[in-house]
């Protein structure tokens, strides 16, 4: 039997034409004050990469650590960072990878040559976008948008989930001691931002530019 062809497009739209991120417009629309509790920026126009595989699978596991620079984090709800690229553990079979915008085509490509057997390699960018939050108040506004546990000993830095968020949905990362990250939907995108601004006004709210 032959092997099957898989056809890759390049989504990344390049110089010579303007992209804009789910949160483009929040800039013009967003408060700042002088000493932020919390301090908001979007990790704009990201590559997201899903890869789901056989973890038991040693081949499968030596394939992604060529491509990726990296081995695949095994434990659960751990997140792991190589230079620029990062690699979240969200099920037994599933991996999220984060790149900077424009090289996740070549990454694509990358998996694929080195990996064999039954695997998936989707590329998501368009479909969700990242928010930076930090600050000495972070987790507090994290505390009153979702029911999980956000105490330090149960959430190291290192750490992600998907969990409820607002009355949304979002895979929430924490990067450092006090800088999370939210990956969340583009359809979720503004409404997931326009609610941290509420919930974090009581702090002071600043936003950065991506």
């Amino acid at each position: 039997m032959s092997e099957a062809k898989v056809a890759l497009m390049e989504q990344h739209p390049g110089t010579d034409a303007t992209a804009e991120s789910p949160l483009h417009h929040t800039l013009r629309d967003s408060p700042a004050t002088g000493s932020p509790g919390v301090i908001l920026r979007e990790r704009a126009l990201l590559g997201h990469l899903v890869l789901r595989g056989d973890a038991g699978n040693a081949a499968f596991r030596d394939g992604a650590a060529t491509a990726l620079g990296t081995a695949l984090p095994l434990e659960p709800l751990s997140l792991v960072t190589h230079g620029d690229i990062q690699v979240q553990w969200i099920s037994p079979d599933e991996w999220l990878v984060i790149l900077p915008g424009g090289r996740e085509h070549n990454l694509e490509v990358a998996l694929r040559d080195a990996l064999s057997g039954h695997y998936s390699v989707v590329n998501v960018s368009g479909g969700q976008t990242v928010i930076h939050m930090q600050g000495p108040n972070a987790r507090d506004v994290l505390m009153k948008s979702a029911p999980y546990n956000f105490h330090p000993r149960n959430f190291p830095v290192g750490k992600g989930v998907v969990t409820v968020f607002a009355k949304a949905g979002a895979n929430i990362r924490r990067v450092d001691e006090n800088a999370w990250e939210l990956v969340v939907r583009r359809s979720f995108a503004d409404y997931v931002w326009r609610w941290l601004l509420d919930a974090g006004e009581e702090y002071g709210v600043a936003v950065e530019a991506s």
